[in-house]
């Protein structure tokens, strides 16, 4: 019993002289240091840190203008990677309610007895702040999908919509000559 007493009482004693971090010179932010080469205390950030406090863009995360008012328009470059981006990240999240055109039609929606969800052909005139909004916020019975879909691909989902949107629209005289005879052929 002596012995594990002893044992105790040097391992306690031994905690506060061995511990470097207790005899470690303090250097503050903006002071000279010897330590290192350009004599400077506070070190660059390595590269590719992400401070916490990191803000994009208010726009770009909140789908709202300076006035507070949806965007008119994506924030981003539109581009093919985005919109495949779009596809798949639609394909996955959306496409099980609104269907993969986007219609409103889907195995699970024929299954929704409170309400269906909405065809997405039918909000050609909202901004695409709106849709970004939904996706972050919710919308009657749809939750946020703000926890799955980051920022980029809520606005990639919006990019494809609008894809959708516009290809269900187009007429057969606004295809490309060589679609418009291929068209023809598949018909027949």
């Amino acid at each position: 019993m002596k012995a594990l007493g002893a044992m105790a009482l040097l391992l306690a004693a031994g905690c506060s002289v061995f511990d470097p971090m207790m005899s470690q010179e303090k250097v503050k932010t903006y002071r000279e240091s010897d330590f290192w080469a350009d004599g400077v205390a506070m070190r660059p950030a390595p590269a590719g840190t992400v401070p916490r406090e990191r803000v994009i863009s208010p726009e770009l995360e909140t789908g709202r203008g300076p006035d507070g008012k949806p965007l008119d328009r994506i924030p981003l470059p539109l581009t093919r990677t985005l919109l495949e981006t779009g596809r798949k990240r639609f394909e996955i999240t959306c496409a099980v309610c609104h269907g993969l055109l986007g219609d409103g039609k889907s195995l699970v929606a024929r299954n929704m007895s409170l309400r269906k969800p909405p065809s997405l052909h039918d909000y050609v005139a909202r901004p695409d702040g709106y849709f970004f909004q939904v996706m972050t916020d919710g919308f009657g019975l749809m939750p946020s999908y703000a926890g799955d879909l980051p920022v980029e691909e809520r606005w990639a989902v919006v990019a494809y919509v609008r894809a959708l949107q516009l290809s269900q629209r187009a007429r057969v005289a606004q295809l490309p000559p060589d679609l418009r005879t291929r068209l023809g052929e598949e018909t027949r």
